[in-house]
């Protein structure tokens, strides 16, 4: 066999070999435990109700926020999960739907270090690293860890949109502002 022709080869079965390490990775989650992203606000609840690891009070843990459709729900573990490893969580709905998980996990139970070793293994290496946060994407589902110890699931559909909406109110606003200002 020429050189060229083992090299060529060599190189074909590393890069399968590659495509089979990276496609064996898992697909990134839609979220935790048995909360997913796209629940209804009702179901979250439900599922809440049925995880002692979250420590869901009811109905005192729902607020509305701001703004159209938004409504926000926020646990606490200190009273009623003690021996958790989350902290406080926050699920956030936009039209009804959960398109945001924020879980704080405790700094005394684990570390930054072990959770992130734990993601790069079972999702590979993040798409983006730096001091404050690793972030994965697959197009549908972002899942950041920030420091100090912050794990977020984010419906990149959702964020995208509400993002945009944010852009085409505040161009109204300062055009607005801009319309006052002419007007002194």
């Amino acid at each position: 066999m020429s050189s060229s022709l083992f090299r060529r080869t060599a190189v074909f079965f590393i890069v399968l070999l590659a495509s089979f390490y990276v496609a064996a990775k898992d697909s990134l989650p839609s979220g935790y435990r048995k909360i997913k992203l796209g629940m209804t606000v009702e179901e979250v609840k439900t599922a809440l109700k049925a995880d002692y690891q979250f420590g869901y009070r009811g109905e005192r843990d729902v607020s509305m926020l701001p703004g159209r459709d938004r409504i926000l729900i926020e646990t606490d573990t200190s009273r009623t999960a003690p021996y958790s490893f989350l902290e406080r969580c926050w699920f956030q709905f936009y039209e009804d739907k959960l398109y945001t998980i924020t879980i704080n996990l405790r700094q005394d139970k684990m570390d930054h270090y072990s959770v992130f070793s734990a993601l790069c293994d079972k999702y590979g290496n993040p798409s983006e690293f730096n001091p404050e946060k690793s972030e994965w994407s697959d197009g549908s589902v972002i899942m950041a860890l920030e420091r100090p110890l912050t794990l977020k699931y984010t419906d990149k559909t959702v964020f995208d949109t509400l993002r945009e909406n944010s852009y085409v109110n505040k161009s109204a606003q300062e055009m607005s502002r801009e319309q006052f200002l002419e007007g002194l």
